[in-house]
C-alpha cells in the first residue's frame, strides 16, 4: 500500500508534468491530464496561498458592505423600473425564510432616502460608497494574489469597474427573469428548480472571475468555474433555506436565533467558493505554465543556454527564409517545450535586444523576430548580453584584490580565451 502510495504521490508531483498538453494525440487524454492537473494545482493553490482564512476576511467586509451594496443595486434597479423584480428575487432566496427582507429593504429605503438630504446626510452617502469600495478593492485584491498579479487597477478604473458590476447586477436580474419565464413556458417548472436563480448565480460567479482580476482572462477560462461555483452556491442556498425553514419549525425562540449562525456560516462558505472558482480560473488557464515545473526549477544554466539558442536558431531562419514570424505559443508547440520556459528565455532575449515584439494581424499575441542583422549575431554575443543583464558592481566599498580579479576577468572575455585553458589561480 505505501508502495502505492507513493507512486501516486510522484506520479502528481513530477511524471503528470514531464509532459505537455501538445504530446497527448488523443483528445480524452489530454482533458483527462487537464482536469487532474487543474484539481491539483486547485488544491495546491488552496493550501499554499491560505484561501480558508482569506475567506473569513471576506466574509466580515461582506456583512458590512451587504446593506449599501444593495442599496445601490435597488437605486440602480429603481432607475430602470424593475424594482419588483429585484424584492422578489431576494424573498426567493434565503433571506425570505428568514424574514430579514422587510428589515434589510427598510434599512436600503433609508439609504435612498439620504441622498435628498444635507450634509450631513451626505456624509452618510460618502461613508456608504466607501464601504461598498473597499470591499470591493479587498475582493480584487485577493483575486490579484490569486493570479500573481503585483499591481493594481488606477483608483479610476477600480471605481468604474465597481460600478459597471453594480449596474449589471440588476441587468441580468431582469435579463434572466425572461429567460425563466421562457424556459418555464417550454418545458414546465423544471421539477420545481428554480432556473432562473441558477442563471443569476452563472453570470455573476462567470462576471467576477472575468472582470475582477487585473488581468487578461480568456472568457472559458472564467465560464467554467462560474457554472460550476454559481452551483454549487445555489446548492448551499437551498441547503440554508431548508435548514432554516426545519428549525423554524422545530422552536419558534431557537429558529429565531439560528438565523444569524446559518447566515454567517453561508456567507463563510460562498466566501470560500468564491475564491476557489477564481484558484480554478488560474488553474484553467495556467496550467501548462506548470509543466515540467521541478525540472525547470533545478536545469542547469549550460542546458537553458541550449534552449535559448536552439529557439534564437529557429527565430533567425524563420527571418531568413522570409517565413511567418512565430508567438511564443507556437514555438512551444513546435518543439514540444514548456512554455513556462519558453516565455522566460525569449523574454530574456527581448529585454537584451537581440529579439523584437512584432504584432502580426490575425494573431492575439505578439509574435518575436531578430533584432539585429542576423549576420552579427553570434554565439558569443548573446551569452555575452544575456551575462551582462543586470545590475553589476553595485558594492559600495569592494576590496582592491576583488576589483583588480574583476577587471582580469573582463580581459579574459574581451579576448574569448578557452576558460578550460585558464587557471583560477592565474587571474
Amino acid at each position: 500500500m505505501s508502495s502505492r502510495i507513493k507512486s501516486i504521490n510522484t506520479f502528481v508531483r513530477y511524471d503528470m508534468w514531464r509532459r505537455t498538453t501538445t504530446e497527448y494525440d488523443n483528445i480524452f487524454q489530454r482533458l483527462g491530464y487537464g482536469i487532474i492537473r487543474t484539481i491539483v494545482l486547485v488544491v495546491r493553490g488552496f493550501t499554499s496561498k491560505n484561501l480558508n482564512d482569506t475567506a473569513k476576511s471576506i466574509t466580515f467586509s461582506l456583512i458590512f458592505a451587504i446593506v449599501p451594496i444593495l442599496a445601490v443595486v435597488m437605486a440602480v434597479a429603481k432607475g430602470f423600473g424593475v424594482t419588483d423584480i429585484i424584492e422578489h428575487q431576494l424573498n426567493q432566496s434565503f433571506l425570505g425564510e428568514t424574514n430579514m427582507i422587510p428589515s434589510i429593504m427598510e434599512m436600503v429605503d433609508r439609504y435612498l432616502e439620504t441622498a435628498q438630504g444635507g450634509l450631513f446626510i451626505g456624509i452618510g452617502i460618502l461613508i456608504l460608497l466607501w464601504a461598498i469600495y473597499t470591499f470591493f478593492q479587498s475582493v480584487e485584491t485577493v483575486f490579484n494574489r490569486i493570479w500573481n498579479v503585483q499591481r493594481s487597477r488606477s483608483i479610476l478604473r477600480q471605481v468604474t469597474t465597481y460600478i459597471a458590476i453594480l449596474v449589471l447586477i440588476p441587468l441580468v436580474t431582469v435579463v434572466s427573469a425572461g429567460i425563466n419565464i421562457f424556459v418555464h413556458s417550454k418545458v414546465g417548472d423544471l421539477g420545481g428548480v428554480q432556473f432562473l436563480q441558477f442563471v443569476i448565480c452563472w453570470v455573476l460567479f462567470t462576471g467576477m472571475y472575468f472582470i475582477i482580476p487585473n488581468t487578461k482572462v480568456k472568457f472559458h477560462c472564467a465560464l467554467i468555474p462560474g457554472v460550476l461555483m454559481g452551483t454549487l452556491f445555489q446548492l448551499l442556498q437551498m441547503l440554508s433555506v431548508y435548514l432554516i425553514a426545519m428549525l423554524s419549525r422545530t422552536s419558534i425562540v431557537y429558529g429565531a436565533f439560528a438565523v444569524i449562525p446559518i447566515l454567517m456560516i453561508l456567507l463563510q462558505y460562498a466566501s470560500l467558493l468564491i475564491l476557489i472558482g477564481a484558484e480554478m480560473s488560474f488553474a484553467i488557464q495556467n496550467k501548462e505554465e506548470f509543466e515540467y515545473e521541478h525540472d525547470l526549477n533545478s536545469m542547469s544554466r549550460r542546458y537553458k543556454d541550449f534552449i535559448m539558442l536552439y529557439l534564437l536558431s529557429v527565430v533567425i531562419k524563420r527571418f531568413e527564409a522570409d517565413e511567418a514570424p512565430l508567438t511564443a505559443h507556437e514555438l512551444a508547440i513546435r518543439d514540444r517545450l514548456p512554455i513556462r520556459l519558453v516565455n522566460q528565455l525569449l523574454s530574456r532575449m527581448i529585454e537584451t535586444g537581440i529579439l523584437r515584439e512584432v504584432y502580426v494581424e490575425g494573431k492575439e499575441d505578439r509574435t518575436v523576430q531578430p533584432a539585429l542583422d542576423t549576420h552579427k549575431i553570434s554565439i558569443g554575443m548573446v551569452l555575452d548580453r544575456i551575462d551582462a543583464q543586470g545590475t553589476e558592481q553595485f558594492l559600495q566599498a569592494p576590496t582592491t584584490e576583488m576589483q583588480t580579479f574583476w577587471e582580469r576577468y573582463q580581459r579574459i572575455k574581451k579576448t574569448h580565451q578557452s576558460y578550460d585553458q585558464i587557471l583560477i589561480n592565474e587571474i
